[in-house]
């Protein structure tokens, strides 16, 4: 038996050098420059190759550990691979000798073992991994390549974990790595409608590693309307456009009706006027009252105006609709507002009060802030956010004065799939207009 210690040669000028894989395994039959472990620098990666060819007896280094020109490597059993070479040209010698003697119907004894199953060509990977797993290292998985592959690999940013080799013993070849990247692209890579890209997973973490923490089911509210927000919010293109009304009459209008409001048992706030408004800019662009077809290839139009208005519970966020608001005075409106408000706040709106909306309005005013970007409530195609208003100094050209009025901030959300910049500019121009003279809005 002749037992080489196989050690790093000459490797450059590196005193310590990362051990990134170990390929060479005990038992294993190498020849003369297989590679047998990679080494990487902060500069570049390397394969050192056997000196001599051998049977491997026993490694002496493991992956992480760091090592220098000298360092040993494994222990080679050089006699006992030339013993295997000449035990092999034996058993050649000898077929060739019984093929030379072989009579006709001389019977063959049956092997005491079965043949060994000739090496079964690798298929090359039908499903590529998914796009998101690419920066995932798989475990317990070792890659077999060079360094110029390595370099290759990580220049296209691909994981080697994940690319299956077809060189000797599964040693990843470039044109491995080029045909994972080409399966990568071709895949089609869509959520379950077919018309955003697929959102990677939420990773798991368990947070009570940084501190305490409670943790709290969602409300069934919740859970359906946070589906549906993120629905809308990759399958509809938002642009929010942002505007200004001058309320200041309105606001004085609103007040005066106050007396005859509560007559008929009807608090009137600003939402019925909203509404009223909403409708008359509606009417005069009609794409803002309309709904894209399912396959995206048509635009529905409607000629009914149902208006919904998102309706903060204790359970989280709802949205009835008031229905048929062109036919209905602000008081009727406001009575319809009153009841389903108390209805979400009472858990008792049926389903048939929360569908039918052409546009929703999402009012903020009682609460604060400035401005918002709403999202869109599909299959509606826009939504209007409103925000506090306050008091503010404007310019008045005719007197050549500042004077102090009540403005209130607009942001209208809307798909830019069926609604251009300029519409949407017009659509709050609009809206301001209607607001700031309620001779116009009462029309």
């Amino acid at each position: 038996m002749a037992i080489e210690k196989i050690l790093v040669p000459d490797i450059g000028n590196f005193d310590s050098v990362d051990v990134i894989e170990v390929i060479a395994k005990v038992g294993d039959s190498i020849k003369k420059d297989d590679p047998l472990i990679t080494l990487e620098s902060d500069k570049a990666s390397m394969d050192i190759p056997a000196p001599n060819s051998g049977v491997v007896k026993e490694i002496l280094l493991k992956v992480g550990d760091k090592i220098k020109q000298g360092s040993p490597i494994l222990m080679l059993d050089i006699a006992e691979s030339n013993k295997k070479s000449e035990v092999k040209e034996e058993v050649k010698e000898e077929i060739k000798e019984v093929k030379k003697e072989e009579a006709p119907k001389a019977s063959v004894p049956e092997p005491t073992r079965p043949a060994p199953e000739p090496p079964q060509k690798i298929k090359p990977q039908q499903t590529p991994a998914p796009i998101g797993d690419s920066v995932v290292v798989a475990p317990n998985k070792k890659s077999h390549a060079s360094p110029s592959v390595r370099k290759f690999a990580r220049e296209l940013g691909v994981n080697l974990a994940f690319v299956q080799g077809s060189g000797p013993k599964n040693r990843i070849l470039e044109s491995d790595v080029q045909s994972y990247v080409k399966g990568e692209l071709a895949r089609p890579r869509t959520d379950n409608m077919g018309n955003a890209p697929t959102v990677m997973p939420m990773p798991v973490i368990d947070f009570s590693q940084y501190g305490d923490i409670e943790t709290k089911p969602l409300s069934k509210i919740k859970k359906l309307s946070g589906a549906n927000l993120h629905r809308n919010w990759v399958t509809a293109p938002h642009v929010t456009q942002f505007d200004e009304a001058d309320i200041t009459d309105l606001e004085a209008f609103r007040k005066s009706m106050q007396l005859d409001a509560e007559k008929k048992g009807v608090k009137l706030t600003l939402l019925a006027f909203l509404m009223k408004a909403s409708v008359n800019a509606l009417k005069t662009y009609p794409n803002f009252n309309a709904s894209l077809s399912a396959n995206g290839d048509e635009l529905i139009l409607k000629s009914y105006y149902n208006i919904g208005f998102a309706c903060d519970t204790p359970d989280g966020l709802v949205v009835p609709v008031v229905r048929d608001v062109h036919q209905k005075d602000v008081l009727d409106i406001a009575k319809d507002l009153g009841e389903l408000s108390a209805k979400a706040r009472e858990r008792k709106l049926k389903l048939e009060e929360m569908q039918g909306g052409c546009f929703t309005i999402s009012s903020l005013g009682g609460i604060g802030g400035t401005k918002f970007t709403p999202i869109i409530n599909c299959p509606e195609v826009a939504i209007l956010g409103i925000s506090r208003s306050s008091m503010e100094p404007i310019y008045d050209p005719k007197t050549k004065t500042f004077e102090a009025r009540l403005i209130l901030p607009l942001s209208l959300s809307y798909d830019h799939r069926v609604i251009d910049g300029a519409d949407g500019a017009r659509f709050t121009s609009h809206l301001r207009m209607m607001l700031s003279d309620v001779r116009r809005l009462l029309l």
